[in-house]
């Protein structure tokens, strides 16, 4: 029951100061008491090795950790540079993850609210008019009562936060606001990652536009060299016709391969944040070579990878929703004060007759509820419980990630040094076969047939070229691009998270990665 003093109440000035004492004393002792589960970091099944990691691989040394800025300069490309600091600047899918992320931060700062009093001042004036009572000698004259009434008051609420549940908010906030850092983090990899692979799958688009254009050349000289054969004799028409369609049919696919060139191009576009109709980039063959990457032994991927970080801290935030949600089953308590003046005349408003406060804690809880209460709690351990599956699901879709990528480059390099040799053979034999049928020894037939083979060879080793760099940076954004868990620490002011697990390794006490020797 709140104490009151009205303007012609008593003081009582030891009856509230017992009161405030006996509620500190309360609060003090029951502060602190956080009820609920603490929050332990989820086991994930993390293997010791990488299967694919290829022969010949080896522990690196310690400068292989060493900054060399943002990953993407790895690759040596002063365009893709460019078109990347672009996107960092303009692409809008990391401009969303970027808001999403200020909501989060704003709302720490809302939770943390409850932590404090609210104090709010009011102020009114009214005038009023009542009937006088019918019958009475003092309505002779007089129909009515004119009154007026002034108050200005100042009011203070605090709930203490006795079990945990503002604490457990805060955190749950904190959490959320990590994971949206990791989230941001992992868009901006994310769409860094697609520029950089759509960028070299334009760039094979150029190398096999050259050699298209380089084929037509060929097979125009074939043609002339068919129609002299055909004019002197020696040639029939129908080898002229032949020349004629591979001719044809090279210029068609010359044409067709601008359209997987558009398409990238216009990718790009929207990717660096420009209408896709006023962005162009010149022609420019692949040339390049996959970079070695450094792979830091499974355990570390756990603090590697965004997507797993995000995951992590939301799991997080659920388990303190477990608290908040059973803190409902006990009592809250409210201690409010009011102070001020009131008066039915304005001179008299601010005199000392005209003070009023009201002091007092109340004490509510809630005795029925219908099973609301626990319904809410089973529903927070099962969404933990949803949350702690897909952190786990991350973690091995990041394994397979990984492994998919080391395979893809493992095999794409095997692969390219054999075609390659399958193109010097297409070649020699292409060369031994126009030599023959301008001798006359062989038809024109074989020609068309070593011509055939030998672009399809050089077809084949440019496209495994760019799969080979796209397979590159898939390979690094599976690592995490140079990511690292403590650049969310950094960003939000958080506590670092707890190690792994205990059946692997953290990532600060794992060896260094591996390095292709």
């Amino acid at each position: 029951m709140p104490y009151v003093r009205s303007p012609r109440a008593r003081r009582t000035p030891s009856t509230a100061a017992a009161m405030g004492v006996a509620v500190a004393a309360a609060v003090v002792l029951l502060a602190g008491c956080a009820v609920g589960p603490d929050y332990k970091r989820p086991a994930a099944p993390v293997p010791a090795a990488f299967k694919e990691a290829p022969a010949g691989w080896k522990v690196a040394q310690p400068a292989d950790r060493a900054d060399r800025g943002p990953w993407w300069t790895v690759y040596d490309d002063p365009q893709l540079n460019t078109l990347i600091d672009k996107l960092n600047a303009s692409n809008q899918t990391i401009a969303q993850s970027a808001a999403a992320y200020r909501q989060a931060r704003a709302l720490v700062t809302e939770a943390r609210a409850a932590y404090f009093p609210t104090v709010g001042l009011s102020a009114s004036a009214s005038r009023s008019r009542t009937p006088r009572a019918s019958g009475t000698s003092a309505s002779i004259g007089s129909s009515s009562l004119i009154s007026n009434s002034y108050s200005a008051s100042l009011d203070a609420s605090w709930e203490p936060d006795l079990w945990g549940k503002v604490s457990r908010t805060v955190s749950e906030q904190r959490a959320n606001e990590s994971a949206a850092a990791a989230d941001l983090a992992n868009a901006r990899l994310s769409q860094q990652a697609t520029l950089a692979q759509t960028y070299f799958q334009l760039r094979t688009a150029d190398a096999l536009q050259k050699l298209l254009d380089d084929t037509v050349k060929s097979y125009q000289q074939s043609l002339q060299l068919t129609e002299n054969q055909y004019a002197q004799g020696v040639a029939a028409r129908s080898d002229v016709i032949q020349a004629q369609t591979q001719l044809q049919s090279a210029q068609a696919a010359a044409i067709d391969n601008g359209v997987a060139r558009a398409q990238y191009e216009h990718a790009i576009a929207t990717l660096i944040g420009e209408p896709a109709s006023t962005f162009s980039l010149p022609p420019m063959p692949l040339t390049a070579e996959p970079p070695v990457t450094p792979v830091d032994v499974p355990s570390a991927l756990l603090e590697r990878r965004p997507d797993i970080a995000g995951a992590e801290r939301r799991a997080a935030a659920a388990n303190e929703q477990i608290g908040v949600a059973i803190s409902a089953f006990f009592p809250s308590l409210t201690l409010s004060a009011s102070g001020g003046f009131e008066s039915s005349v304005w001179s008299q408003l601010f005199t000392l007759p005209s003070r009023f406060w009201t002091v007092g804690p109340q004490l509510a809880a809630t005795l029925f509820d219908a099973g609301l209460r626990s319904a809410q709690t089973d529903a927070a351990r099962a969404a933990y419980d949803q949350n702690v599956a897909t952190y786990r699901q991350t973690v091995l879709a990041a394994f397979q990630d990984v492994e998919d990528n080391l395979a893809s480059q493992r095999i794409l390099a095997q692969e390219v040094g054999v075609q390659q040799q399958a193109v010097d053979s297409a070649e020699h034999s292409l060369a031994i076969t126009l030599n023959q049928y301008k001798a006359g020894t062989v038809a024109y037939l074989n020609v068309l047939s070593a011509q055939t083979t030998a672009f399809t060879a050089h077809q084949k080793l440019a496209t495994i070229a760019g799969e080979r760099m796209v397979s590159s940076v898939g390979l690094v954004k599976a690592l995490g691009g140079g990511w690292d868990a403590s650049q969310m620490t950094r960003e939000t002011g958080d506590v670092a998270a707890p190690p792994a697990n205990a059946s692997a390794p953290a990532a600060a006490s794992a060896p260094a990665p591996l390095a292709q020797q």
